[in-house]
């Protein structure tokens, strides 16, 4: 990831392991702390500074907003996508001095670990490219904005997704389920929208109309109380209505060997020293 102040030629370099939203923040990130905040970023079309508008969008007339462009606008960046590569002229040539020099040097040094090469491209390889090609600005005039403290900086620089508050105070977000404690009755009502934060090193949290609420991870949703009361009622009222089933007096199962028919006593065995009469039928259907 290159970025090269379009004034001076000054660059900044550091190495990710893929074109990603936290590899693009990442340069962002040391850009800001040591020069300040750009007034514009000239970039790619790519997912990942801009996108098309989906049919919503278009409908309701919306300028689509990336992750990466909320936090630019955010800090008052405005993001300009060049259509070709020619138009991005400056920092193509740089890249093609960074593909030369940057992979000799990394060889004779011996470098090939991400965390070994950022060191270098920090502590030695920009200064030394800088202090070789950067020239004086052309005016004195310097549009980067101040730097923002790291706590400003830290809430600016994360992902943001909105979620539903289901009923239950249950947030669920990457198919994972958030289980919402219950602090107060007018604080997180249910059906109500909430903001799910995540920062790089997988820290995470869920803000409720700018204050942070407390939850815990739970395997699954849990049933809620009506929908179990009711399945517990139903088996309650089956396990009262069940019976035993006997067959009727004239059913074909009691139909024995040879047209005998065989009658068996509704209510269980007969009483002992019934006459004969009870316990068998006669033989006629």
């Amino acid at each position: 990831m290159n970025m090269v102040d379009d004034a001076t030629g000054t660059t900044l370099c550091r190495v990710g392991e893929e074109e990603t939203i936290w590899a693009a923040v990442g340069v962002l990130r040391a850009w800001i702390g040591r020069y300040g905040v750009p007034q514009a970023l000239y970039t790619d079309w790519k997912n990942v500074y801009v996108r098309e508008p989906n049919a919503g969008e278009r409908w309701r007339g919306e300028v689509p907003v990336t992750q990466f462009g909320r936090m630019c606008q955010r800090l008052g960046i405005e993001i300009i996508a060049a259509r070709s590569p020619q138009a991005k002229g400056r920092v193509e040539r740089n890249h093609g001095t960074h593909q030369d020099r940057l992979v000799k040097k990394l060889r004779r040094k011996q470098i090939s670990r991400r965390e070994e090469m950022n060191r270098y491209l920090e502590e030695e390889y920009c200064p030394e490219h800088n202090a070789r090609f950067a020239v004086a600005a052309a005016a004195r005039e310097d549009y980067h904005l101040p730097t923002p403290g790291a706590r400003p900086l830290r809430a600016i620089l994360r992902l943001e997704t909105e979620r539903v508050l289901s009923n239950d105070w249950v947030v669920r977000h990457e198919n994972r389920f958030y289980q919402v404690e219950r602090q107060s009755q007018h604080h997180a009502p249910a059906k109500s929208k909430v903001t799910v934060c995540k920062w790089e090193d997988g820290t995470m949290e869920i803000h409720y109309r700018g204050q942070k609420l407390r939850w815990k991870e739970i395997e699954e949703r849990p049933v809620p109380r009506r929908l179990e009361k009711e399945a517990s009622a139903k088996e309650a009222l089956r396990a009262t209505t069940r019976r035993k089933w006997r067959p009727a007096p004239d059913h074909p199962w009691r139909w024995g060997f040879g047209g005998q028919r065989v009658a068996l006593p509704l209510l269980g065995r007969p009483p002992v020293g019934a006459p004969p009469s009870l316990a068998s039928a006669s033989a006629s259907p």
